[in-house]
């Protein structure tokens, strides 16, 4: 009775060291997720936070893995800025004449944004734009100083970009305003893939090198992945509200009906828009940042500003001259 005894006391702390291993073991696998979960959320706090103007309330490390990771949610930043300036551009627009209804979207649009990517415009231009050597480009790159062809290239960047809202509110379309939220997202994807493939012109220094490494966890491609699927919810967000709002709008009659190149149907505005805005994006970017890259050999923190910048105004663009096209 006695062995027996210490046979089943044996026995029963062998089932307790066994159920402890396994909880030992999954204790990391259950530690890893909960702190990839914190991670994402940290990440996206910080592309807000260092990307724009909402009030996320988290204390953030900018330590340099969460800076890479935090790439991912750029397009949901740009996003987030598309929906306040096509809100704010509707509002203004019902009130007011579209040319001060749009100057007044636009200062929203500023001040969501910090004016960090205008900063890096002007110094862009003035940089640029001087015509000097490399290195002296780089130098006035870096003065906090604003030269003339700066504030020249900003106020030409402002006043284009206050015409091509005014278009907007002008034509009134608001149930196609969302789609004012494609250049947003994909100006902010072409940032990440520009941090990526080009090298960094100031070498160890300056801004960019805090992003240096990124693409180890795939993070452009992430990021892709993320502005697409927003630029695919967007189109269907559009097409959802014209067909409700709209019901005079009927896609089969406007697919049997020979109405010329004026005017197309309505429908293959949101999926030209969804499909050319991402491509003008990737060519017109990588053109300009080729170029830059020539003269300065790489991409600074300013450049990547300035690249938003230009690809918001081209976008922008690019929407315009489809209404146009579609006579909407």
């Amino acid at each position: 009775m006695s062995h027996e005894g210490n046979d089943s006391q044996h026995n029963h702390e062998e089932m307790n060291r066994e159920d402890h291993t396994n909880q030992v073991n999954q204790g990391p696998a259950l530690d890893a997720e909960n702190v990839n979960r914190l991670d994402q959320k940290h990440a996206a706090a910080a592309a807000f936070q260092f990307l724009s103007r909402f009030p996320v309330k988290m204390q953030i490390d900018f330590v340099p893995p969460l800076l890479r990771e935090s790439v991912v949610y750029y397009p949901l930043v740009g996003a987030a800025i598309g929906l306040c300036v096509w809100f704010g551009g509707a509002l203004t627009g019902a009130l007011l004449p579209s040319f001060p209804a749009a100057v007044l979207t636009l200062t929203i649009w500023v001040w969501l944004t910090g004016g960090l990517h205008l900063d890096g415009w002007m110094d862009t231009a003035d940089g640029l734009l001087s015509y000097r050597t490399r290195e002296r480009m780089l130098e006035i790159m870096k003065d906090s100083r604003v030269g003339a062809m700066g504030v020249i290239a900003c106020v030409l960047l402002l006043m284009m970009k206050a015409a091509l809202i005014a278009d907007f509110i002008a034509r009134g379309n608001w149930l196609y305003g969302a789609l004012l939220i494609l250049p947003m997202i994909w100006s902010r994807w072409f940032m990440v893939y520009a941090i990526s493939a080009w090298p960094n012109a100031r070498g160890d220094d300056g801004l960019a090198v805090l992003f240096k490494g990124l693409g180890e966890r795939k993070e452009v491609q992430r990021a892709r992945i993320a502005a697409i699927g927003l630029t695919i919810l967007t189109a269907v967000i559009t097409l959802a509200a014209v067909w409700i709002f709209q019901p005079g709008n009927s896609m089969v009659e406007m697919l049997v009906m020979d109405r010329g190149l004026g005017t197309l149907p309505w429908w293959l505005y949101p999926m030209a828009a969804a499909m050319l805005v991402p491509l003008a994006a990737y060519f017109i970017g990588k053109f300009v940042a080729e170029r830059i890259s020539a003269r300065l050999g790489g991409l600074t923190g300013d450049t990547y500003g300035a690249m938003n910048e230009l690809l918001e105004a081209a976008l922008l663009t690019v929407l315009s001259l489809l209404q146009g096209l579609f006579l909407l």
